[in-house]
């Protein structure tokens, strides 16, 4: 641009002057509005993600506002808003990374080859999570669904969705222990994955209320005891569906 402001500049010059000063005037402020665009970013996202991610799961997800969410993964909330989308888009974000990172050991613990080494591992693994002082006490999605706002609807069904979820992948291993003969014939994989999926959920309950991991392995030696109920208990125990 500036060759053809010399070019312009000449021309008039020669002419009108008057009208080469207004023209190379006019010229400059139409090309100084125009803002620099492509900047690269300048935060690591994977890094502000994880940080996103202590915060939700140390305060729930109402407990969590945009400032101290922006403070912990520092960034602006242009940066937040650009990058990941509003709160509850974040949110949904920091919930898959939770899944596939910390809380991977439930799916490991399906690979299992028995019911019962399947029970020990999840419930004896998630009584050693839940409590582990490195990070916040208890299951961050459990955690998040504690206090809800009206207003975050949307949220509260999101991670209903996700509960389900879980309990349908223990249903499904349970259900081809049942085809292998791992489990007695008149078992019923779904009242047995509904079973552990409330002794799951009072684990994390009661380590985010302080219990330690010495309380937690005790409820755990309880179910191994009993494992697998027999149909009457499990009888008793059927609850409708979610």
């Amino acid at each position: 641009m500036s060759d053809l402001f010399c070019n312009l500049g000449y021309k008039y010059r020669l002419d009108k002057p008057r009208q080469a000063i207004i023209v190379v005037f006019v010229m400059k402020r139409a090309t100084a509005s125009f803002p620099q665009r492509g900047r690269p970013r300048s935060f690591d996202a994977e890094r502000a993600l994880d940080r996103a991610l202590q915060v939700f799961w140390r305060q729930g997800y109402e407990g969590s506002s945009m400032a101290d969410l922006t403070k912990a993964m520092s960034i602006n909330p242009p940066s937040l808003y650009a990058t990941f989308g509003n709160k509850e888009s974040l949110f949904e974000k920091v919930l898959d990374r939770y899944i596939e990172g910390p809380g991977g050991y439930v799916k490991q613990a399906m690979l299992a080859p028995t019911a019962a080494e399947f029970v020990k591992q999840l419930l004896s693994a998630s009584a050693d999570f839940f409590t582990d002082p490195s990070h916040p006490c208890g299951c961050l999605a459990i955690n998040a669904g504690l206090a809800w706002n009206p207003q975050s609807k949307q949220v509260s069904k999101q991670l209903a969705r996700r509960h389900v979820t879980r309990e349908k992948l223990f249903e499904h291993r349970l259900r081809q222990a049942l085809k292998e003969g791992d489990l007695p014939e008149d078992s019923d994989p779904r009242d047995l994955a509904r079973y552990l999926s409330v002794v799951f959920q009072g684990l994390a309950v009661q380590a985010s209320a302080g219990a330690n991991r010495r309380d937690l392995q005790k409820v755990v030696d309880l179910v191994l005891s009993g494992w697998p109920p027999s149909s009457q208990r499990q009888a008793g125990f059927s609850l409708a569906p979610l």
